[in-house]
């Protein structure tokens, strides 16, 4: 234990290690200072008892998937603002998955594409679906053409009713491959 301890005493750090440590342990202490202080607090009965003014309440589901658990989605003037579980739902029983919890902030994303988008000589420029789909289309046939169906792979989606899932397969083997897969496992 003596040996340990001369050998720590006795050891000389340089410049660059002190400072790395030194950078490490600020950090540690920053982050801490804000972990202990008072950073969230509880909704006021008021802002849990009115909703935001002149909207409603729409029981839905959510989407993030093919279960179809319970949401109660709060719409003002036709903007999702504000969600909370269906209590009362058969399939989720007042519960919710993290992407669930999560769907509000998905749909109100500033950067969520809407509409298709074409990259141009650099730029992003607005295409109509129908242009869209007939790139795709193009692109398919050309690709099968060149490389055979094997060169793509189509991906499901947990979204998919079983409905869906039978028509994704169907169409994935008028394709001409076997190449498809859910996107749960990736």
């Amino acid at each position: 234990m003596e040996n340990m301890t001369q050998r720590a005493l006795t050891t000389k750090i340089g410049r660059r290690s002190f400072l790395k440590m030194a950078a490490v342990a600020g950090a540690f202490g920053a982050t801490s200072a804000f972990a202990s202080g008072n950073v969230t607090r509880a909704a006021t009965e008021e802002e849990v008892k009115n909703p935001f003014p002149g909207s409603k309440k729409v029981k839905t589901i959510c989407t993030a998937c093919s279960v179809g658990c319970g949401i109660i989605a709060e719409v003002q003037n036709g903007v999702w603002v504000r969600q909370e579980v269906a209590q009362d739902h058969p399939i989720s029983l007042g519960g919710h998955c993290c992407k669930g919890a999560d769907m509000i902030d998905m749909v109100r994303s500033e950067v969520r594409l809407k509409y298709p988008m074409v990259k141009e000589k650099g730029q992003w420029k607005r295409i109509s679906w129908d242009e869209a789909t007939d790139r795709i289309t193009k692109k398919l046939e050309d690709l099968r053409v060149k490389s055979g169906p094997d060169a793509v792979q189509f991906l499901g989606s947990a979204k998919m009713s079983t409905e869906q899932a039978y028509y994704f397969r169907k169409f994935a083997a008028m394709f001409g491959t076997n190449n498809t897969d859910h996107q749960a496992r990736i």
